[in-house]
Protein backbone atom coordinates (compact mmCIF):
# COMPACT_ATOMS: atom_id res chain seq x y z
CA UNK A 1 0.00 0.00 0.00
CA UNK A 2 2.80 2.44 0.66
CA UNK A 3 4.67 1.83 -2.42
CA UNK A 4 1.27 2.61 -4.26
CA UNK A 5 0.75 5.99 -2.20
CA UNK A 6 4.63 6.85 -3.33
CA UNK A 7 3.98 6.06 -6.95
CA UNK A 8 0.60 8.46 -6.81
CA UNK A 9 2.50 10.94 -5.22
CA UNK A 10 4.75 11.02 -7.80
CA UNK A 11 2.32 11.02 -9.95
CA UNK A 12 0.48 14.07 -8.64
CA UNK A 13 3.97 15.62 -8.38
CA UNK A 14 4.76 15.36 -11.87
CA UNK A 15 0.88 16.25 -13.36
CA UNK A 16 1.02 19.43 -10.93
CA UNK A 17 3.57 21.08 -12.50
CA UNK A 18 4.65 22.49 -16.02
CA UNK A 19 5.64 20.30 -18.47
CA UNK A 20 8.93 21.86 -17.89
CA UNK A 21 11.55 19.89 -16.70
CA UNK A 22 14.87 18.85 -16.59
CA UNK A 23 16.72 15.82 -15.50
CA UNK A 24 20.68 15.07 -14.88
CA UNK A 25 21.76 11.37 -14.88
CA UNK A 26 24.39 10.04 -12.24
CA UNK A 27 27.03 6.90 -12.59
CA UNK A 28 26.55 4.20 -9.90
CA UNK A 29 26.83 4.98 -6.28
CA UNK A 30 27.85 8.70 -7.21
CA UNK A 31 26.24 12.11 -5.54
CA UNK A 32 28.14 13.78 -8.50
CA UNK A 33 26.65 14.34 -12.10
CA UNK A 34 28.23 12.27 -15.03
CA UNK A 35 30.16 14.57 -17.63
CA UNK A 36 27.48 14.05 -20.07
CA UNK A 37 25.21 15.47 -17.87
CA UNK A 38 27.34 18.23 -16.61
CA UNK A 39 27.53 19.51 -20.13
CA UNK A 40 23.86 19.31 -20.83
CA UNK A 41 23.06 20.88 -17.61
CA UNK A 42 25.47 23.74 -18.69
CA UNK A 43 23.64 23.91 -22.11
CA UNK A 44 20.39 24.41 -20.00
CA UNK A 45 21.79 27.38 -17.66
CA UNK A 46 22.92 28.96 -20.42
CA UNK A 47 19.85 28.89 -22.48
CA UNK A 48 17.17 29.35 -18.70
CA UNK A 49 18.77 32.14 -17.15
CA UNK A 50 15.05 33.83 -15.95
CA UNK A 51 14.50 29.98 -14.95
CA UNK A 52 12.95 29.50 -11.02
CA UNK A 53 13.17 25.57 -10.01
CA UNK A 54 10.33 24.80 -7.85
CA UNK A 55 10.37 21.15 -7.36
CA UNK A 56 13.32 18.82 -7.31
CA UNK A 57 13.47 14.94 -7.15
CA UNK A 58 15.97 12.39 -6.31
CA UNK A 59 16.28 9.12 -7.41
CA UNK A 60 18.76 5.90 -7.68
CA UNK A 61 18.84 2.53 -8.85
CA UNK A 62 17.38 -0.61 -7.26
CA UNK A 63 20.75 -1.90 -5.71
CA UNK A 64 20.97 -1.27 -2.13
CA UNK A 65 18.45 -0.54 0.73
CA UNK A 66 15.98 2.35 0.82
CA UNK A 67 17.14 4.14 3.21
CA UNK A 68 20.72 4.23 1.72
CA UNK A 69 18.94 4.85 -1.95
CA UNK A 70 16.90 7.55 -0.20
CA UNK A 71 20.19 9.10 1.39
CA UNK A 72 21.99 8.98 -1.76
CA UNK A 73 19.24 10.45 -3.63
CA UNK A 74 19.17 13.88 -1.20
CA UNK A 75 22.78 14.00 -1.95
CA UNK A 76 22.37 14.24 -5.83
CA UNK A 77 19.23 16.63 -5.19
CA UNK A 78 22.07 18.67 -3.61
CA UNK A 79 24.49 18.63 -6.20
CA UNK A 80 21.88 19.70 -8.48
CA UNK A 81 20.83 23.03 -6.53
CA UNK A 82 24.59 23.61 -5.74
CA UNK A 83 25.23 23.69 -9.60
CA UNK A 84 22.18 26.04 -10.26
CA UNK A 85 23.13 28.50 -7.69
CA UNK A 86 26.24 28.93 -8.54
CA UNK A 87 24.67 29.93 -12.21
CA UNK A 88 22.33 32.18 -10.10
CA UNK A 89 19.94 30.03 -11.38
CA UNK A 90 16.85 31.15 -9.06
CA UNK A 91 15.31 28.29 -6.49
CA UNK A 92 11.41 28.96 -5.28
CA UNK A 93 11.71 30.12 -1.61
CA UNK A 94 8.75 27.26 -1.20
CA UNK A 95 11.04 24.59 -3.59
CA UNK A 96 9.84 21.34 -2.36
CA UNK A 97 13.01 18.39 -2.17
CA UNK A 98 11.81 14.75 -2.70
CA UNK A 99 14.41 12.41 -2.51
CA UNK A 100 13.38 8.38 -3.16
CA UNK A 101 14.52 5.30 -2.08
CA UNK A 102 12.44 2.38 -3.70
CA UNK A 103 9.28 4.01 -3.86
CA UNK A 104 8.96 4.37 -7.59
CA UNK A 105 8.59 2.87 -10.76
CA UNK A 106 11.74 1.49 -11.88
CA UNK A 107 12.82 1.71 -15.48
CA UNK A 108 14.48 -1.67 -16.31
CA UNK A 109 17.46 0.51 -17.74
CA UNK A 110 19.39 1.00 -14.21
CA UNK A 111 21.53 3.88 -15.54
CA UNK A 112 17.74 5.45 -16.38
CA UNK A 113 16.75 5.02 -12.64
CA UNK A 114 20.40 7.77 -11.29
CA UNK A 115 19.06 10.57 -11.37
CA UNK A 116 17.25 14.05 -10.23
CA UNK A 117 14.55 16.11 -11.94
CA UNK A 118 13.79 19.52 -11.33
CA UNK A 119 10.55 21.42 -12.24
CA UNK A 120 11.04 24.79 -13.56
CA UNK A 121 9.04 27.99 -14.93
CA UNK A 122 9.91 30.92 -17.15
CA UNK A 123 9.73 34.36 -16.50
CA UNK A 124 8.71 35.19 -20.07
CA UNK A 125 9.33 38.77 -19.25
CA UNK A 126 12.70 38.92 -18.24
CA UNK A 127 13.44 36.69 -21.12
CA UNK A 128 12.61 38.89 -23.33
CA UNK A 129 14.19 41.67 -22.14
CA UNK A 130 17.30 39.60 -21.50
CA UNK A 131 17.68 38.59 -25.12
CA UNK A 132 17.01 42.32 -26.34
CA UNK A 133 19.92 42.81 -24.37
CA UNK A 134 21.43 40.28 -25.63
CA UNK A 135 21.10 41.68 -29.13
CA UNK A 136 22.15 44.77 -28.03
CA UNK A 137 25.28 43.85 -26.67
CA UNK A 138 26.14 41.86 -29.65
CA UNK A 139 25.67 44.67 -31.60
CA UNK A 140 27.91 46.63 -29.11
CA UNK A 141 30.53 44.57 -29.15
CA UNK A 142 30.89 44.82 -33.25
CA UNK A 143 32.51 48.32 -32.87
CA UNK A 144 33.85 48.04 -29.01
CA UNK A 145 37.28 46.15 -28.78
CA UNK A 146 37.29 43.89 -26.11
CA UNK A 147 40.31 44.49 -23.38
CA UNK A 148 43.09 42.92 -23.28
CA UNK A 149 42.53 42.20 -20.03
CA UNK A 150 39.33 40.31 -20.73
CA UNK A 151 41.29 38.62 -23.30
CA UNK A 152 43.76 36.90 -21.25
CA UNK A 153 40.99 36.16 -18.42
CA UNK A 154 39.22 33.89 -21.24
CA UNK A 155 41.87 32.41 -22.43
CA UNK A 156 42.81 31.57 -19.07
CA UNK A 157 39.39 30.15 -18.58
CA UNK A 158 39.18 28.03 -21.71
CA UNK A 159 42.85 26.64 -20.84
CA UNK A 160 42.16 25.61 -17.15
CA UNK A 161 40.61 22.14 -18.00
CA UNK A 162 43.75 21.21 -19.99
CA UNK A 163 45.61 22.14 -17.26
CA UNK A 164 44.46 20.28 -14.58
CA UNK A 165 44.41 17.29 -16.78
CA UNK A 166 48.18 17.45 -17.35
CA UNK A 167 48.62 18.17 -14.04
CA UNK A 168 50.10 15.53 -12.03
CA UNK A 169 50.12 14.67 -8.14
CA UNK A 170 52.58 17.16 -6.91
CA UNK A 171 52.58 19.47 -9.40
CA UNK A 172 51.50 23.49 -8.55
CA UNK A 173 48.55 24.76 -11.40
CA UNK A 174 49.22 28.61 -11.65
CA UNK A 175 45.76 30.63 -11.77
CA UNK A 176 47.40 33.66 -13.48
CA UNK A 177 44.11 36.22 -13.73
CA UNK A 178 42.06 35.33 -10.27
CA UNK A 179 42.93 39.53 -9.71
CA UNK A 180 41.97 40.51 -6.27
CA UNK A 181 41.96 44.06 -5.71
CA UNK A 182 44.53 46.22 -4.34
CA UNK A 183 45.08 45.43 -0.50
CA UNK A 184 42.39 43.10 -0.48
CA UNK A 185 40.86 39.84 -0.55
CA UNK A 186 38.08 40.87 -3.12
CA UNK A 187 38.13 39.28 -6.47
CA UNK A 188 37.70 41.99 -9.38
CA UNK A 189 34.23 40.18 -11.21
CA UNK A 190 35.80 39.65 -14.52
CA UNK A 191 37.59 36.80 -12.91
CA UNK A 192 34.40 34.97 -11.46
CA UNK A 193 34.52 32.62 -14.99
CA UNK A 194 37.90 31.60 -13.99
CA UNK A 195 36.45 30.43 -10.03
CA UNK A 196 33.44 28.95 -11.80
CA UNK A 197 35.99 27.45 -14.02
CA UNK A 198 37.39 26.08 -10.98
CA UNK A 199 34.31 24.60 -9.59
CA UNK A 200 33.71 22.32 -12.81
CA UNK A 201 36.73 20.59 -12.72
CA UNK A 202 36.35 19.70 -8.97
CA UNK A 203 32.81 18.97 -9.75
CA UNK A 204 34.21 16.51 -12.87
CA UNK A 205 37.04 14.64 -11.08
CA UNK A 206 36.03 13.90 -7.31
CA UNK A 207 39.18 12.02 -6.82
CA UNK A 208 40.61 15.43 -7.10
CA UNK A 209 42.22 16.88 -3.95
CA UNK A 210 43.60 20.46 -3.65
CA UNK A 211 45.67 23.04 -1.55
CA UNK A 212 44.80 26.85 -2.71
CA UNK A 213 47.97 28.69 -2.18
CA UNK A 214 47.54 32.66 -1.59
CA UNK A 215 49.91 35.12 -2.57
CA UNK A 216 50.45 38.74 -1.89
CA UNK A 217 52.28 42.00 -3.96
CA UNK A 218 54.21 44.76 -2.56
CA UNK A 219 54.87 43.73 0.88
CA UNK A 220 58.58 43.25 1.58
CA UNK A 221 57.73 41.87 5.04
CA UNK A 222 58.04 37.91 4.89
CA UNK A 223 56.18 37.59 7.77
CA UNK A 224 53.11 39.39 6.94
CA UNK A 225 51.29 36.37 5.52
CA UNK A 226 47.58 38.15 6.89
CA UNK A 227 46.18 38.72 3.46
CA UNK A 228 47.54 35.62 1.63
CA UNK A 229 45.56 33.55 4.16
CA UNK A 230 42.37 35.67 3.41
CA UNK A 231 42.80 35.52 -0.56
CA UNK A 232 42.96 31.91 -0.41
CA UNK A 233 40.27 31.70 2.36
CA UNK A 234 38.25 33.42 -0.24
CA UNK A 235 38.77 30.21 -2.83
CA UNK A 236 38.11 27.89 -0.43
CA UNK A 237 34.78 29.38 0.80
CA UNK A 238 33.82 29.79 -2.97
CA UNK A 239 34.10 25.91 -3.56
CA UNK A 240 32.82 24.66 -0.40
CA UNK A 241 29.63 26.72 -0.27
CA UNK A 242 29.21 25.24 -3.96
CA UNK A 243 29.15 21.46 -2.88
CA UNK A 244 32.74 20.64 -2.97
CA UNK A 245 33.27 18.49 0.16
CA UNK A 246 35.91 20.21 2.78
CA UNK A 247 37.91 17.20 2.69
CA UNK A 248 39.07 18.34 -1.20
CA UNK A 249 40.51 21.54 -0.18
CA UNK A 250 42.92 23.34 2.25
CA UNK A 251 44.12 26.41 1.73
CA UNK A 252 47.82 28.50 3.16
CA UNK A 253 48.62 31.68 2.76
CA UNK A 254 53.10 32.48 1.78
CA UNK A 255 52.65 36.42 1.83
CA UNK A 256 54.96 37.60 -0.91
CA UNK A 257 57.71 34.84 -0.29
CA UNK A 258 57.28 33.55 -3.63
CA UNK A 259 56.30 36.22 -5.89
CA UNK A 260 56.91 36.05 -9.82
CA UNK A 261 58.44 39.42 -9.94
CA UNK A 262 61.07 40.60 -7.81
CA UNK A 263 59.32 42.95 -4.52
CA UNK A 264 58.82 45.52 -5.02
CA UNK A 265 57.34 45.50 -8.01
CA UNK A 266 57.70 47.96 -10.85
CA UNK A 267 54.77 48.25 -12.00
CA UNK A 268 51.12 47.70 -11.96
CA UNK A 269 51.11 44.44 -14.37
CA UNK A 270 53.81 43.11 -11.98
CA UNK A 271 51.81 43.56 -8.75
CA UNK A 272 48.86 42.34 -10.13
CA UNK A 273 50.70 39.01 -11.39
CA UNK A 274 52.12 38.22 -8.06
CA UNK A 275 48.05 38.67 -6.24
CA UNK A 276 47.83 35.45 -7.00
CA UNK A 277 46.43 32.07 -6.82
CA UNK A 278 48.43 28.68 -7.21
CA UNK A 279 46.56 25.59 -6.90
CA UNK A 280 48.73 22.19 -5.29
CA UNK A 281 47.86 18.97 -6.79
CA UNK A 282 47.13 16.90 -3.35
CA UNK A 283 45.44 14.03 -4.53
CA UNK A 284 44.28 12.67 -8.53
Amino acid sequence: MKKIYCIGLLLTCILGFSQKQFEVYFDFNKDIPNQASLNQLSQWIAKNKTAEVTKVLGFCDSVDDSQYNKDLAMRRINSVLGLLKKDTIKISDTVELIPFGKDFKYSKKQDENRKVVFFYTLNETLRQEENTEKATVLKEEKEIPVSDTQDLIEKETSELALKFEKAKKGDLVRINNIIFYFNSEKIEEKSLPILEELLRIMYSNPKLRIAIHGHICCNPNGMDTKLSYRRALVIFKYLRDNGIAMNRLSYKGFGSNDPIYKVPERNEAERKANRRVEILIVEK
